[in-house]
């Protein structure tokens, strides 16, 4: 062996292996948690308080009448409640059930509203293929109630209840009435009287209350269950006269007018009624803000002004209140089209 030259550079020594790789992984550690730190935050953003933008209200009728009297306060009031607007959608068509379905085919959100009414009660006993279910939808409030009124012309020899009973009772199935359509409430009032006081008059269906009232008019029919919003007009001058109020006690608006239980019909009771409804499917937490909201809109004293411009009563705006309206019309309409065998259109 030759020793190593003399002056000759020996060379530095190599940083062990071990303590290179704990460099390494120490950086790439870092790298990794810094990634995940951001990743973190663009994929999980919070999410905005509901509502955050429009809501809107599926109203399964045509504008007009006691409809939009209901509609259109209870979407202002529950919009200035929610700080966010809510648009009336008006959907008519085929007894209301193609509004009621909009609504419950829509993303249950809590952003797609319906009001619902008797139309929604009796879907299931009268459009069975509809596949609608009261029960898929939640209640929010119960927006206002209005009674029926029995009117007959005012030149019509029928002055009571009780001679309009007896004269239907002498020529069975030579009276008639008129209503706004097959399934329509003023409709079902009708069909709800003949039961309880065991007459046969004949139901003649018109394309709305307002050509079945002018038909009352004109001489074609005999008498009509009329809205209280649109009969008031023709009682105030006197083309019409009121027999009796659908109603558990006379209202403010006919105080003359006897309930037809005070008229001798024993049991017989009709109220419309208005409410609204969103899909059962939503959070819970939407669910609960919307209740607690519309408590503060229908409860309002705009709300109730309004309200008594269309003939309407507020009520007491919660959802409990709704949810009863909504089981206990479903349970009594049920009946009578089953009994009445009434067939939609």
């Amino acid at each position: 062996m030759h020793p190593a030259p003399t002056g000759s550079v020996t060379a530095a020594p190599c940083p062990s292996l071990s303590s290179r790789a704990r460099r390494v992984a120490a950086s790439v550690l870092s790298f990794l948690l810094a990634c995940a730190a951001l990743l973190g935050v663009t994929a999980a953003p919070a999410q905005a308080a509901f509502p955050d933008h429009a809501l809107r209200l599926i109203v399964p009728f045509a504008p007009g009448g006691a409809v939009d009297g209901a509609a259109r306060p209870a979407a202002l009031e529950l919009g200035k409640a929610l700080g966010q607007s809510v648009v009336v959608d008006n959907r008519p068509g085929a007894g209301g059930t193609i509004g009621i379905q909009a609504a419950a085919h829509a993303a249950p959100d809590g952003y797609t509203l319906l009001l619902g009414n008797i139309a929604l009660a009796s879907a299931p006993a009268l459009y069975p293929q509809s596949g609608i279910d009261p029960k898929d939808f939640a209640p929010i409030a119960l927006v206002g109630t209005t009674p029926y009124v029995l009117v007959v012309r005012a030149d019509s020899p029928i002055k009571s209840v009780g001679e309009l009973i007896a004269k239907a009772k002498a020529h069975p199935g030579k009276m008639n009435y008129s209503s706004a359509g097959t399934g329509s409430a003023i409709h079902l009032a009708g069909e709800l009287f003949k039961s309880k006081a065991g007459v046969d008059i004949v139901h003649v269906p018109y394309k709305g209350a307002s050509p079945a009232l002018t038909a009352l008019l004109g001489g074609e029919v005999d008498m009509m269950f009329s809205s209280a919003m649109e009969a008031a007009p023709m009682l105030s001058s006197g083309k019409l006269r009121a027999l009796a109020v659908t109603s558990a006690e006379r209202t403010s608006q006919f105080p003359d007018v006897p309930t037809l239980t005070e008229a001798g019909l024993k049991g017989y009771q009709v109220t419309g009624w208005y409410g609204v409804y969103v899909q059962a499917g939503v959070p819970a937490d939407v669910l609960k803000t919307l209740q607690q909201k519309a408590q503060e809109g229908m409860r309002s004293d705009d709300m109730r002004k309004q309200l008594a411009n269309y003939g309407l009563e507020a009520a007491k705006g919660d959802a409990a209140e709704a949810r009863k309206m909504l089981d206990d019309e479903t349970a009594r309409w049920s009946e009578v089209i089953r009994n009445a065998h009434i067939k939609a259109n």
